[in-house]
């Protein structure tokens, strides 16, 4: 009938799309872990600078190739990274692995550079509400204030990352457009972020609105130059960083253990777990480097420091094959051995 003809053609155009995306999907993704700063950041208990240099250098250990160490912010506003220094001194620095940290002006990044960062990331976002709540000024007054900053790195040969936060939605303004997303990621590349980083910070995006906004971004940034942060407030990060790659975006925020939340964005629940994100991508057999074994322990680890499960589903079912596995492997009660003899 001309209805299944209908539908056979509409199935043969969908396999077409399907298998030129698949086509279209990175062999290689670089992951940056985001744990020891964003993930740390609003943990209400004071997580000690050991702990944190522990945790930096066993995640650099696992083959990531960036781990996003602490910030530079004033201890007031969050005094988690008020050891931000120490952190930094104390951290065994891989040949391989960049260990950049956050700096929100001039002098947060005169205080990275002194305590030896070689990259610094400033955040603004997509939402003046927004930004008036977390960093106290518009958007546009924002990137005013990262001018000084973007010079002073150029001179001192730093790199600089941008992040862009609400860009799948605002906790005060509601729906962002993705116009308005593009046109921020637009300037803070041309003003010389090698790297922005678009961020759904609270969490309410899906890959529709996803697809959306990356088409706008992409249309004014090089595809090469965008990086995706997910929080997975409401269960969407995997499938919105599978609409990501399909896009051809190749570097993805993650956190360890799904660290994370946001001290401005109430409601706002962990990012995406790096361990989740890893066992996507392998099992897409796309490369990242990380050894996943490795990883789930070091999530395992500051989970257990912070007194809770980690939030990582691939991790909790790794840990129980393996308590399984060690349940199965040990020796008959010696009742059992009786009764066989």
């Amino acid at each position: 009938t001309q209805s299944t003809w209908g539908n056979r053609i509409s199935m043969h155009l969908l396999l077409r799309r399907f298998h030129a995306v698949a086509h279209a999907l990175p062999r290689r993704v670089k992951i940056v872990e985001v744990g020891p700063r964003d993930g740390l950041q609003n943990e209400s208990r004071v997580v000690p600078a050991a702990i944190k240099i522990q945790l930096i250098d066993r995640l650099s250990a696992t083959g990531l190739s960036v781990v996003e160490a602490t910030s530079f912010v004033s201890p007031k506003k969050i005094p988690q990274l008020g050891d931000a220094a120490e952190v930094m001194k104390g951290i065994r620095r891989l040949p391989n692995v960049s260990y950049p940290v956050l700096a929100p002006n001039l002098k947060g990044y005169q205080a990275a550079v002194a305590a030896g960062a070689k990259e610094v990331a400033v955040f603004t976002a997509a939402s003046d509400a927004f930004t008036a709540k977390n960093i106290g000024c518009t958007i546009d007054e924002s990137l005013q204030r990262f001018e000084p900053l973007f010079a002073a790195a150029r001179q001192d040969n730093v790199k600089v990352r941008g992040y862009v936060s609400c860009v799948l939605g605002c906790p005060y303004q509601g729906k962002v457009d993705p116009s308005a997303v593009a046109d921020v990621a637009a300037k803070l590349h041309a003003m010389g972020a090698y790297e922005v980083s678009l961020g759904d910070t609270i969490g309410v995006g899906t890959p529709g609105n996803t697809a959306s906004m990356l088409e706008a971004v992409t249309a004014k940034v090089p595809l090469s130059a965008v990086a995706v942060h997910f929080h997975d407030t409401y269960g969407q990060a995997l499938p919105n960083i599978l609409i990501s790659l399909q896009h051809g975006v190749g570097t993805v925020d993650s956190s360890v253990a799904g660290l994370g939340g946001c001290p401005y964005a109430v409601g706002a629940t962990g990012n995406v777990a790096t361990e989740d994100v890893v066992y996507m991508l392998h099992g897409m057999g796309i490369e990242t480097g990380v050894d996943l074994e490795a990883l789930s322990e070091v999530g395992l680890f500051i989970s257990e420091f912070l007194g809770r499960t980690t939030a990582s589903r691939v991790s909790r079912a790794l840990q129980g094959k393996k308590q399984k596995a060690a349940t199965t492997a040990q020796p008959a009660s010696s009742d059992a051995t009786t009764a066989k003899l």
